[in-house]
């Protein structure tokens, strides 16, 4: 099947369409964060928790739906998924950007969320069979120019127009390259992905994937802010986890299940998406402690701390390409040493900042790290779905995307938890002894700030703990055979786990 596909025409010009529905979905992801306090105080919202969920509640509908992409991929052609899909998403846009209050702006997230879920497992699909797979490196190279960058710029573009200009300029700029790649895909967009027309929806599948992946989102997001013992949390979290259970216990007795666990038979699948999961960790980690410190102990504004990461998005942008053409040549394991190597040793400077670091040397750490992100990513996850057949290359994306959304989620929650802690016994330490009436508010500021660089720093610390896994992990991958004969193999192997009529 895959020699068959590829000797048909790359379809360059419809993988460009969707590159263009990706990166406004991406984009969008991480567009609103910087922007919720003006939002907060334009529409008169009162509690930060309500406006929160702008960005919670767009978390949570893509990672309900993303488990439900491999059998939407599967069933439907690839022209008609991507037209509905971008079609939701320019919809939930425009109800966004002319929302005249917050519960319409809500709403309009969440059908943003639901349109733009299925946009990177669809778009990772059709990159996968459009290219053969010693060439699939270069290929993902490019669609981690997209799924990296999107995302990275966010903050700092976000930052920027809520300095100068009105937040609704946020959907408003996205409406209309919404609505171009909308018409480009019903004009120009082709098939090129087989369909399995008899695949049917196990709903109780999709009632436990929901709750489960969503409980355990909604959980590990909210622990951050409202604490681990809070009634709330801990409910979601045990829900979650239930559900979860019996979701993975019904995949692996179905035939045709929502999320075929299968592909965790084969080993450097299952090694790949072990360590994307842990790295997620670790990345999201950089996100949100950067930040932190950059703001919160050095008073820098979110315009000037978005521009300072700047240089670090735009580097992962550059390397991505570069990376994918890299991974054909020598395989992923090098790659995978020398970038997480290179994160380790910038994330040890990170966890030794200081009050009076300056900001070139802040900027190059930072940058530092995100050229050793770029190298691991995208190589390792490419050399797991090169050992999966054809036909569950939907499941292993799907897989893919929900662990990592997961996993980032879990890890954020966590670390924060640790800078908190740290932080709390920081300042008790530094106040012991001392009547916090004497002190002046020069002094109780000094000490708030110290105690708060210790926190950062003892997260950082833990972060580098988990580079240290995954560099050790990464010794173990092995470059996975692209022969045309392995590959036929393979698929033949494929087919035959496959029930008879859906051949």
């Amino acid at each position: 099947m895959d020699s068959m596909l590829h000797q048909k025409k790359t379809p360059y010009l419809m993988i460009a369409i969707l590159f263009v529905g990706a990166f406004v979905s991406f984009l969008n992801n991480s567009l609103l964060n910087v922007a919720l306090p003006s939002i907060m105080a334009d529409l008169n919202i009162k509690d930060y928790s309500s406006i929160q969920w702008l960005s919670t509640g767009y978390m949570l509908v893509s990672g309900i739906l993303i488990p439900a992409s491999a059998f939407l991929i599967t069933r439907f052609s690839n022209r008609r998924l991507f037209i509905v899909s971008m079609a939701i998403f320019t919809l939930g846009t425009a109800l966004a950007a002319f929302a005249p209050n917050f519960g319409i702006l809500l709403f309009g997230r969440m059908i943003q969320a639901a349109g733009s879920s299925v946009m990177g497992p669809l778009l990772m699909n059709i990159m996968l069979v459009s290219f053969p797979r010693e060439k699939r490196g270069t290929a993902m190279g490019v669609f981690g120019l997209v799924m990296i960058t999107a995302p990275a710029i966010g903050p700092t573009l976000s930052g920027f127009i809520v300095e100068y200009y009105d937040w609704r300029l946020l959907f408003e700029m996205i409406l209309p390259l919404a609505v171009i790649s909308l018409l480009l895909a019903i004009w120009k967009l082709e098939n090129v992905m087989e369909q399995n027309k008899s695949a049917t929806l196990d709903y109780l599948s999709v009632v436990l994937s929901s709750i489960g992946f969503g409980g355990l989102l909604y959980g590990f997001s909210s622990a951050s802010s409202d604490g681990w013992t809070n009634p709330i949390v801990l409910t979601t979290l045990i829900i979650g986890a239930a559900a979860l259970i019996a979701f993975i216990s019904r995949q692996l007795k179905m035939d045709e299940p929502l999320l075929d666990l299968r592909v965790y038979k084969y080993p450097m699948f299952a090694l790949a998406s072990v360590i994307a999961i842990v790295n997620a960790v670790a990345m999201f980690s950089g996100m949100i402690l950067t930040p932190a410190y950059v703001q919160n102990v050095r008073g820098i504004s979110p315009l000037h701390s978005g521009l300072m990461m700047l240089p670090g998005a735009i580097i992962m942008g550059i390397m991505s390409p570069i990376t994918g053409r890299l991974f054909d040549k020598f395989g992923p394991r090098i790659l995978g040493v020398v970038g997480l190597s290179i994160t380790a040793v910038s994330t040890y400077l990170l966890a030794n900042l200081q009050i009076d670091s300056s900001y070139t040397y802040i900027i190059i750490v930072y940058t530092l790290r995100m050229l050793g992100m770029s190298m691991v990513m995208m190589p390792i996850m490419t050399n797991g779905l090169n050992q999966l057949p054809t036909r569950l290359n939907p499941h292993g994306t799907a897989i893919n995307n929900t662990a990592q959304q997961v996993s980032g989620s879990i890890g954020t929650a966590v670390l924060v938890t640790i800078m908190n802690s740290v932080t709390k016994t920081e300042a008790n330490s530094l106040m012991s002894g001392v009547d916090p009436a004497t002190m002046t508010e020069t002094a109780q500021a000094v000490v708030t700030q110290q105690a708060l660089l210790a926190g950062i720093q003892y997260s950082f610390y833990v972060t580098l703990g988990i580079n240290i896994v995954v560099l050790i992990l990464s010794l173990f991958v092995k470059r996975v055979d692209t022969s045309e004969e392995t590959v036929k193999k393979l698929n033949r192997q494929g087919q035959k786990q496959m029930k008879p009529e859906t051949v």
